[in-house]
């Protein structure tokens, strides 16, 4: 009997020990559900929080913009008023002077054929670039140029840079091809610009 009192006994403890141990698997599954609850009922409850806040500041809105709609019709109405007293000037002026001629401003052809010339001026010396060897020339004919469109349109932009194309060919000491072709972008951006 001892030995199947013992064997029994084992069995129990072991089962007891086994329990014990699913007991202690399901507190800690339990806490871990609990805390899982917890954490998720706070995050819960702080975004409620931020919505109610949220809230409130659109309600606040929304009071301070029904508040500005008097405001808005009083300004409409006065608008409305401002126009229809303009339109009475107006009537009460063209009254007053019925048959006035509005003067035209007549256009200066002249300055514009001045600058088709120079247009057509530095059009051909830009062709003739490429025969001139002589810097003092190209020099002479750009002052030239640059004279005429002073005296006609005064201070301009163009004559300022022709000065300085003058000055800095005054200090080359012969012209090169590469030289002949940036006063040749020089001259058709001069075009444009008139």
């Amino acid at each position: 009997m001892t030995n199947s009192d013992d064997s029994k006994q084992e069995e129990i403890v072991k089962l007891i020990k086994n329990l014990d141990n699913k007991m202690d698997e399901l507190s800690k599954i339990l806490q871990k559900f609990g805390l899982d609850i917890i954490t998720q009922f706070g995050k819960t409850t702080h975004n409620i929080r931020y919505l109610s806040d949220k809230i409130e500041d659109l309600d606040k809105a929304t009071i301070k913009i029904k508040g500005l709609t008097p405001q808005l019709i009083k300004i409409i109405d006065n608008q409305n008023a401002l126009e229809t007293e303009l339109g009475l000037i107006k009537s009460l002026i063209q009254r007053i002077m019925p048959h006035k001629e509005i003067e035209s401003i007549e256009r200066d052809v002249s300055i514009t054929d001045f600058k088709q010339l120079i247009s057509d001026q530095l059009t051909e010396f830009m062709f003739e670039i490429d025969n001139i060897e002589d810097i003092q020339l190209i020099t002479t004919h750009l002052d030239t140029i640059k004279h005429k469109i002073f005296e006609k349109i005064g201070g301009h932009k163009i004559p300022y840079e022709i000065s300085q194309v003058i000055n800095l060919l005054n200090n080359k000491k012969s012209l090169t091809e590469e030289l002949k072709n940036d006063l040749k972008e020089k001259i058709g951006f001069w075009i444009n610009r008139l």
